[in-house]
């Protein structure tokens, strides 16, 4: 029985089929779901404006907000149904690399499940697990569920 899922998200079709499988798990265990999006900014480093950082920053930031917020509703649409109202649903978008900020968050939200689709927007979903989240299982001492 779980009482905290992380559900990572980057708005590809593997994490949408995580949600899913979140809301279900959730649902028949009474637990709360965390979204987390996160924003990896590393590649910002190597640009010299300060400016074009903190715009670029401010935009993915708000572009990274409206998709959890489209990808909650989605879910809860799709899979409640109106049949979730027991399930808390909290949204964080947090910046820096994803797998070491999910590993952080799984942490420090004391969260007893991890659900993340077996690969994200990178080249090559079908046939490989996803370097996040191959991370994310090495580095955890919390389950994980791999949705496909």
């Amino acid at each position: 029985m779980f009482k905290k899922i992380l559900l990572p998200t980057d708005g590809s079709e593997a994490s949408e089929k995580a949600g899913q499988y979140a809301i279900s798990t959730a649902n028949s265990d009474g637990a709360d779901i965390i979204i987390l999006n996160v924003i990896d900014t590393n590649y910002l480093k190597s640009l010299s404006q300060n400016d074009l950082k903190e715009k670029l920053d401010e935009e993915l930031r708000e572009a990274g907000k409206k998709s959890v917020e489209k990808f909650k509703k989605k879910i809860e649409d799709e899979q409640c149904a109106g049949n979730c109202k027991n399930i808390k649903m909290i949204t964080m978008i947090k910046h820096g690399q994803p797998a070491d900020v999910i590993l952080k968050t799984a942490s420090q939200e004391g969260v007893d499940k991890i659900v993340i689709g077996k690969s994200g927007k990178q080249g090559l979903e079908r046939f490989l697990l996803g370097s996040t989240t191959e991370r994310v299982v090495r580095g955890t001492k919390v389950p994980v569920t791999i949705v496909v």
